[in-house]
């Protein structure tokens, strides 16, 4: 008999962790599903890639519609004389 300070030292032995069990089930359904629907994957690709091209532009211009007085248009160069402490 276990008491509550005790251990519990018996292990079943085949267990795995679930996270490996469901790495092993998605592997075998990506696996299955290239093989039944690989060349219609492949024949959507040009077009994915195509309306792709918005979402990356607008992640690629993200912030520039926020632009406030006093900000240099790049945030994270600062001007080289800037913060030397030379009177001009």
């Amino acid at each position: 008999m276990q008491t509550a300070t005790e251990p519990n030292t018996q292990h079943e032995p085949f267990r795995i962790p679930v996270w490996l069990g469901l790495c092993l089930f998605l592997a075998i359904a990506a696996f299955f599903l290239w093989e039944e629907h690989g060349a219609h994957i492949l024949g959507v690709l040009p077009y994915a890639l195509l309306l792709l091209c918005p979402v990356i532009h607008l992640f690629m211009h993200r912030g520039h519609g926020s632009h406030s007085a006093g900000r240099s248009g790049h945030e994270g160069h600062a001007h080289p004389e800037a913060g030397r402490g030379e009177a001009s």
